[in-house]
């Protein structure tokens, strides 16, 4: 389980949290303009946009969970269990690409929202893994740059675009159910509440944060997006890049999952591994961890963009504490 989050013009501030009970390998990888990005059924990419995202790496890929590429695009998979389909080989188009090559295809070829709405409409997605051993995910993307941001899921009656003026995305139900459920939360202000249910009554404010009373304080997906939705509706940006970043993760802290809250099916704790805030006005990549809490960045240099060979940066998993005594 998971929430991205995505602030357009002009904070131009992409992020999630990736909820799960085990470490994938994750690491912070930069996938310059020149390294080979290779395909099941389309020709391969010799040069196109850089990228920079969390991702495990194999076999010389980057397999993002999430990136960014140097024009500002952002795009995140999100677990889409029970409702993502994807087309048997003998089957799928000619042109079908594999779920782990969503993320670089549109990366690696758009600068726009525009464009990767383009190149999105109808894909078709071939149920094949990356190598033996690896799962076929059931996935679908949130995807967004500095104009807005969009969802893409792919289900057994075809492809679906959706314009996502939320700019927020969790996993199921279907976007379009998700969007109609915030429409019972409507009334929810972060302002002390006016008494419409008996104005002649005597009814008193007894505490701050009244006025959204009935937020969902629970983690399935459902209330992660009404949570999330209203946080950042609602969330004060100072300006100050550092300041407006270190907000973005207070919002994601508030759907974030604490080791033990939520216990899955095979007994197993799920738990935000991470977090990340990808700043597109600046061009660097932040995370921290459930185990760090420390903001750590990395930055998407011309240098960096500019190679051959994959960066990787190991995640700072070790607590930092700033002792003042």
């Amino acid at each position: 389980m998971c929430t991205s989050v995505a602030f357009s013009a002009p904070r131009k501030l992409f992020g999630r949290t990736l909820d799960l009970e085990y470490s994938f390998g994750q690491q912070v990888v930069i996938t310059p303009r020149n390294h080979p990005l290779h395909f099941h059924r389309r020709s391969t990419m010799a040069h196109h946009l850089a990228m920079i995202g969390m991702a495990t790496v194999d076999r010389d890929t980057a397999l993002y969970a999430e990136a960014m590429n140097e024009k500002g695009l952002y795009m995140a998979g999100l677990n889409f269990p029970g409702n993502a389909y994807y087309t048997p080989p003998e089957q799928a188009a000619a042109d079908a690409v594999a779920p782990y090559e969503l993320i670089p295809l549109v990366l690696g070829r758009c600068e726009t929202l525009a464009q990767a709405e383009a190149i999105l409409k109808g894909i078709d997605l071939l149920n094949l893994p990356f190598a033996p051993g690896y799962p076929v995910a059931p996935l679908h993307w949130h995807i967004a740059d500095g104009t807005g941001s969009m969802v893409l899921e792919v289900m057994e009656d075809g492809a679906h675009l959706y314009p996502d003026p939320v700019g927020v995305l969790t996993n199921n139900p279907p976007f379009p159910y998700q969007q109609m459920n915030l429409s019972n939360y409507q009334t929810l202000s972060p302002h002390p509440p006016r008494n419409t249910f008996a104005p002649e009554l005597p009814l008193a404010v007894y505490g701050q944060g009244m006025g959204a009373l009935g937020l969902p304080g629970d983690v399935s997906p459902m209330s992660r997006f009404v949570r999330a939705a209203f946080l950042k509706e609602n969330a004060l940006f100072t300006g100050d890049e550092l300041q407006d970043v270190t907000q973005f993760f207070h919002i994601l802290d508030g759907v974030s999952m604490v080791r033990g809250s939520v216990i899955t099916p095979e007994g197993k704790p799920d738990l935000t591994l991470y977090a990340s805030c990808a700043d597109a006005s600046h061009g660097v990549y932040y995370y921290k961890t459930y185990e760090n809490h420390q903001i750590n960045g990395v930055r998407f240099t011309e240098a960096l963009m500019d190679g051959e060979a994959l960066s990787c940066y190991p995640l700072e998993n070790q607590q930092h504490v700033h002792w003042v005594n």
